[in-house]
């Protein structure tokens, strides 16, 4: 079962309008990597803080 954070993460996503390929891309991963961690099939270490900054670096390019 994938863990809360994740599930606040794509709230996020959809708010702010950031596709999944866009954070794929902005962290340096393969977009299906990036699935697997979002619906829990990987837990990679330190991948929310990972997530949550190029979500928020993402948002801030855009607001510039």
């Amino acid at each position: 079962m994938p863990a809360q954070w994740t599930a606040d993460l794509i709230g996020e996503m959809h708010i702010r309008g950031v596709t999944s390929k866009q954070l794929a891309r902005e962290i340096g991963w393969n977009p299906k990597y990036l699935s697997a961690v979002l619906n829990g099939r990987r837990e990679p270490k330190m991948a929310e803080c990972q997530l949550k900054n190029a979500l928020s670096k993402i948002a801030r390019k855009e607001t510039e």
